[in-house]
């Protein structure tokens, strides 16, 4: 194809099939900021954030009109924050929460992740208190993300983390209920939690990270879609090939985009995450890529294996495209944020037990689910335990990210807004799961030697 073609295709990606670049997250490291009195931590928190971070924005701007590619969002993620607050002697965390909120409005990023916990193998102080102060964290500030990592292959599940996050994801719903329960929207609860994830809700910064660094998360399903239109009919062999070259294309824009946000600012380039990342505009749908696969509506039998084609055919082309890949690296299945999901639901195509399927295949988990109110803390967490479940026992990470709205029941749709879009409720299980959670303890870690 000459350069003019390739300029026309790229045009025609970005004005009729939603090509983006999702996100360009700027990691940052405090570990350096810990300190025994929290006032003195969080004021050079609030400096090195507003330091490093001060040109994010303007540079990824500047990026956005000279190529004239959409930037979507700016964010920033840093070292989970009970590692930084568990020096101090404070007992409540929330003052760290409202300084990352402010660091984060200052330079003008959408979202702040890493008030995050990880505790898969136990508790430090740090951990108990962080967790403890996540629904007033997330009621009280308006950009900050949070995750607590309860599982991973290495090290089991850590129930009595899960049995506590059934009770944190619900008391976050009930303290932001006058905005649908938005605060659960923003906390992710992850098993095999990567430290390179440039996508919120769950974003942080690992320890094994730079001081600073720039990753970057691609999107376009409607580029897969269309592509994929090209092929009505075709084998299957002929639609893992035309999405690896989709993707191969989405991919090289990250990478570009990447690298000059990496030189311009001065800080090394990490990773590019190859996730499709829908939204609820109509033609951003990885739901609907899979009924373009042939299923009439995603969720019917055969969505699972479709899932498996698109999500092996994106990392086989994107892999070819860019020099480091990381973070989550695959499809993202969340209800509200795309318009195929959300329409699936309404329909009653799709439950949350073959989202749950979907899982297994998926980059993330359960993601951006709603569920009634009155759905109990025992039961999110057994939905907690199944997700992490799965992520331990596959070797991927898993997460679960669920709203149960108070006062909405099964036939109620609640309304987000933005990207985060809207929901209807999907029904849980009646039945009980108080019994199996309130034994706590441990999951210990699967045995991967003797697989069958």
């Amino acid at each position: 194809m000459n350069r003019k073609e390739n300029i026309l295709e790229t045009i025609q990606m970005i004005a009729e099939e939603k090509l983006d670049i999702r996100t360009v997250t700027m990691g940052i490291s405090l570990l350096d900021c810990a300190d025994s009195d929290g006032e003195k931590a969080r004021e050079k928190i609030y400096n090195k954030i507003t330091s490093y971070a001060k040109d994010l924005v303007p540079v990824a701007q500047e990026i956005e009109d000279q190529l004239g590619i959409p930037i979507i969002n700016k964010r920033i993620s840093v070292t989970p924050i009970a590692l930084i607050a568990g020096a101090s002697s404070d007992t409540d965390y929330v003052a760290f929460a409202k300084t990352l909120d402010a660091a984060a409005k200052k330079v003008g990023v959408d979202f702040i992740g890493g008030f995050s916990a990880l505790v898969e193998k136990g508790y430090t102080k740090g951990d108990r208190i962080l967790i403890d102060s996540i629904p007033r964290a997330l009621s009280e500030t308006s950009v900050v993300c949070s995750s607590v990592n309860i599982g991973s292959t290495k090290a089991g599940i850590n129930m009595d983390a899960v049995a506590q996050m059934g009770k944190v994801v619900k008391e976050t719903a009930e303290l932001t209920a006058d905005t649908g329960g938005l605060g659960a929207a923003k906390l992710v609860v992850f098993a095999n939690a990567v430290d390179d994830n440039p996508f919120m809700a769950g974003a942080f910064h690992g320890v094994g990270e730079a001081d600073v660094v720039v990753h970057v998360g691609v999107s376009g399903p409607g580029v897969v879609k269309r592509a994929l239109e090209k092929v009505k009919g075709e084998s299957f062999d002929v639609v893992a090939e035309t999405i690896k070259v989709a993707a191969f294309k989405i991919t090289r824009m990250g990478q570009l985009v990447g690298t000059m946000a990496s030189e311009r600012l001065g800080v090394p380039f990490g990773i590019v995450d190859l996730s499709l990342a829908p939204t609820p505009a109509l033609g951003d749908s990885v739901a609907y890529i899979l009924q373009e696969m042939g299923v009439e509506r995603v969720g019917t039998h055969g969505t699972t294996a479709a899932l498996a084609v698109l999500n092996d055919a994106v990392k086989k082309g994107g892999l070819m495209a860019c020099g480091h890949v990381g973070g989550l690296s695959g499809s993202f299945i969340p209800v509200s944020e795309d318009i195929g999901m959300i329409e699936a639901v309404e329909l009653g195509a799709i439950t949350i037990d073959k989202l749950e399927a979907m899982t297994a295949i998926c980059s993330v988990g359960l993601d951006m689910v709603a569920v009634p109110g009155k759905t109990t803390a025992a039961t999110l967490s057994a939905i907690i335990a199944d997700e992490a479940a799965i992520g331990i026992m596959n070797h991927k990470t898993t997460a679960v990210r669920i709203i149960p709205v108070p006062g909405m029941d099964v036939g109620d749709t609640v309304e987000f807004g933005g990207l985060l879009g809207r929901a209807p409720l999907l029904g849980v299980s009646e039945f009980s799961s108080e019994d199996l959670i309130s034994r706590g303890g441990h999951i210990p870690a699967p045995l991967h030697s003797f697989k069958n």
